[in-house]
């Protein structure tokens, strides 16, 4: 098997320490010359060892002073529920605390649909679909992305074909196809972890690589026809997803 990279294995000796609490909140850590020569290491190994515990929260670098340990991040609960989310899935829980309370989307029609889209949306590769990007924010930070696929099939010449425009613009997926004749019967949920990508990290203001939990979610009307399918993107150092379902009462 291929050795762990030096950078990543001083970073994990530092993160053990910082946990351990061998120096506070608060507190500067020793420089890096010095902990290059504790650990036998070059002062870029212990840069990018810094680098990679800033971005995880646990450090921050304060220019022409050095490093500290930083007060943890919050990591807020996102709860996932068929009670609580009456918008068919366009925002997160609206009951949640730090809940997404902004978002911004960007629409674009007539996208031919991918393979695996059209598969989940059990139509043919390259049919039209509209296609909407998603960013939601909670107190101006980016919280989770989302890129939704809807078929044209379903949608085109109607008022709800953009997902962010028109006469329900934003109310969701559940009351905007409501209002054209179809009932949502069920939403499937797959969740899987998964590595930030450059973009998502981008985006989200976290580590390339960083473990991000992917929600691939599909929305079914009633005769079992899927009319929208997404992709959710949650960081996990910023939420902890928690799914709640309800019992049927004799």
């Amino acid at each position: 098997m291929p050795r762990e990279a030096p950078y990543l294995a001083v970073a994990e000796v530092l993160r053990a320490r910082v946990r351990a609490g061998e120096w506070e909140i608060g507190e500067r850590l020793p420089s890096r010359a010095r902990l290059a020569e504790e650990y036998g290491v070059g002062r870029n190994v212990v840069q990018r060892a810094v680098d990679r515990l800033i971005i995880d929260g646990l450090l921050e670098g304060r220019a022409g002073s050095g490093t500290y340990v930083r007060l943890p991040r919050e990591r807020l609960r996102l709860v996932r529920s068929r009670h609580r989310d009456r918008r068919g899935g366009s925002l997160p829980d609206l009951g949640e605390r730090g809940r997404a309370n902004a978002w911004d989307a960007h629409s674009q029609v007539r996208v031919p649909a991918p393979g695996a889209i059209a598969e989940r949306l059990a139509i043919s590769p390259g049919d039209p679909c509209v296609h909407t990007h998603y960013e939601f924010l909670a107190d101006g930070r980016p919280v989770q992305l989302s890129e939704s696929w809807e078929p044209m099939a379903v949608t085109d010449g109607t008022p709800i074909v953009l997902p962010e425009k028109g006469p329900l613009a934003g109310k969701g997926v559940v009351e905007r196809m409501r209002s054209i004749g179809v009932v949502i019967e069920s939403v499937v949920e797959v969740p899987r972890p998964a590595r930030a990508t450059q973009a998502q990290a981008h985006l989200l203001g976290i580590g390339v690589g960083d473990l991000v939990l992917q929600i691939e979610r599909t929305i079914y009307d009633t005769d079992g026809r899927p009319v929208e399918t997404a992709d959710m993107v949650i960081p996990d150092a910023l939420r902890e997803v928690v799914y709640e379902f309800g019992v049927d009462r004799p």
